[in-house]
């Protein structure tokens, strides 16, 4: 049976998808990932997509349930994003794509890689006395060791050999977004006291207090307050986010039109993802000086985001026209074949 979804975490999800277009938008389209607020943004945008991920994933697993759950997110995760890279950089380029950022389509990789590392963790130490800590802890030593490797990449990279392209080949660099993974799903699991934290004006505030003078913070050479902007200002913004969602979950309902509009992006984040690539509107990159010499963010902001949005409309408008086939659909996004939906996917 399928769970029932829950609207605001739909429209959050959805939310944080625009603001993926968005980044793409400032940072391959504009020439700057810095215009627009978008190095605010980038503090909680993925953090609050891995945790949603996170949330999403969460159920108390058994060992039965891993190689069917491995197996189906294989098939979609992995197999539309080899031939979306494919169809994105055919070879030989593509072989020259598979390393940590995989041609930009490292996220989907990487989520398939943290679905397996928290099956495996959470069966393993999980089932263990204070399994919850446990696994905790070796979420954080993942996630500090990838940051680590990502700080010094260009020191260490010459010197590991192979290990370097299996590390690539990995995205182990981007591991360290398995932090907000984890806390999805330790979220999900403690609901109710998740739910209180979230409700109280007392912690929001101090989170949007902390947040605030995190982003504020000029970039810095010191490693422990990169890990500390890094994970706290992802937990902190995350947490506002999902408070603000939840607090005016009537916008966000499927009878309000904001809410409406996001939850259809909410629920196909993965067709936006794989498509949006090709619709990239990359003929702008000279005009990027242009705006900026406008010193206005909040322009910047109001024209990225109205891009954000059309690209995400055409990528959706292409889902539709692809998904037309059921042939289609199940190969490039993994739904379900219709020979097989007395099998439901949640």
């Amino acid at each position: 049976m399928k769970t029932k979804r829950i609207e605001y975490i739909d429209a959050m999800r959805g939310f944080t998808m625009l603001l993926v277009v968005y980044s793409h938008i400032m940072w391959f389209c504009l020439g700057d990932r810095s215009m627009g607020f978008n190095n605010v943004f980038f503090l909680f945008r993925l953090p609050c997509f891995f945790f949603i991920s996170g949330w999403l994933f969460y159920k108390p697993y058994t060992t039965s349930d891993v190689m069917p759950v491995v197996r189906k997110k294989f098939r979609v995760q992995i197999i539309p994003t080899i031939i979306f890279l494919l169809l994105l950089a055919p070879p030989p380029l593509f072989f020259s794509k598979l390393g940590a950022l995989k041609g930009g389509y490292w996220f989907t990789f990487a989520l398939f890689e943290f679905f397996v590392i928290y099956l495996c963790s959470a069966l393993t130490v999980g089932k263990r006395r204070h399994g919850d800590m446990l696994m905790l802890l070796v979420t954080l030593c993942i996630s500090v060791a990838a940051f680590l490797y990502d700080i010094f990449y260009n020191r260490i990279s010459h010197e590991i050999g192979i290990a370097k392209d299996i590390l690539g080949f990995l995205s182990f660099m981007t591991w360290r977004y398995y932090l907000f993974f984890f806390l999805g799903a330790i979220a999900k699991k403690y609901f109710e006291p998740f739910l209180q934290l979230t409700s109280r004006k007392t912690p929001l505030a101090a989170f949007g207090i902390g947040f605030a003078l995190l982003a504020s913070l000029p970039q810095t050479d010191n490693l422990m307050i990169g890990y500390l902007v890094f994970a706290g200002g992802g937990m902190m913004g995350t947490t506002i986010v999902f408070a603000f969602f939840r607090t005016f979950a009537s916008w966000f309902s499927h009878t309000h039109i904001l809410g409406s509009a996001l939850q259809y992006i909410g629920t196909h984040t993965l067709d936006i993802y794989l498509l949006h690539y090709f619709f990239l509107p990359r003929f702008l990159l000279p005009y990027g000086p242009q705006l900026k010499a406008y010193g206005s963010p909040f322009l910047e902001l109001a024209t990225g985001l109205l891009l954000a949005i059309v690209i995400t409309a055409i990528s959706l408008l292409a889902s539709r026209i692809i998904r037309l086939s059921s042939f289609l659909a199940h190969y490039l996004f993994g739904a379900q074949n219709p020979s097989k939906q007395h099998h439901p996917l949640q």
